[in-house]
């Protein structure tokens, strides 16, 4: 079981680093990197009977980073009316 969770993390970000066209595609690879991790922590967490408060501490900094992401996302929109990477000029 652990090895299908390893696989989840490797594929998204093997799909993080292949697609990166447009930002909403790289937020939800890092979304899929983030459910995986959480999966690989709570399965760590059951199988040597630890609490599960990091579990919870971790699940608030992964809300925090979607919801940061999403408006990165929004305001990008609003600015440049589409979510290419290629025309958020970084000069």
């Amino acid at each position: 079981m652990y090895y299908v969770f390893i696989y989840m993390y490797m594929t998204s970000l093997f799909s993080l680093l292949i697609i990166r066209s447009h930002i909403f595609l790289c937020l939800l690879s890092l979304e899929f990197i983030v459910v995986s991790l959480l999966l690989i922590l709570l399965y760590y967490l059951i199988f040597y009977n630890y609490g599960v408060y990091l579990l919870i501490i971790c699940m608030v900094f992964f809300v925090c980073e979607g919801v940061l992401g999403l408006s990165v996302l929004v305001s990008m929109i609003r600015c440049y009316g589409n979510d290419y990477i290629s025309s958020f000029n970084l000069w």
